[in-house]
């Protein structure tokens, strides 16, 4: 999927959590709020204009959703 740089404002306590749940994940801080911005998009309903590009991006977010299950599950394991 191609990427865009781009400049983010965010409040401290939220780039905070962005960190730490990035760092447990083993991720980059842009790959974790990437991830967590299309999961809440689909989430709260957002369905893309372009017909051919919905499936992905649910399979996507599904994917990911299945990837944080994963990650607390192995949390609550660890104690």
């Amino acid at each position: 999927m191609a990427t865009r740089k781009v400049t983010l404002s965010l409040d401290a306590g939220a780039l905070e959590f962005a960190e730490r749940a990035a760092k447990a994940h083993g991720i980059s801080v842009s790959s974790w709020l990437s991830k967590a911005a299309r999961r809440e998009a689909v989430r709260t309903g957002y369905t893309p204009h372009v017909p051919q590009a919905a499936p992905q991006t649910e399979a996507l977010a599904l994917a990911d959703e299945l990837e944080r299950a994963r990650a607390e599950e192995d949390l609550r394991a660890e104690g």
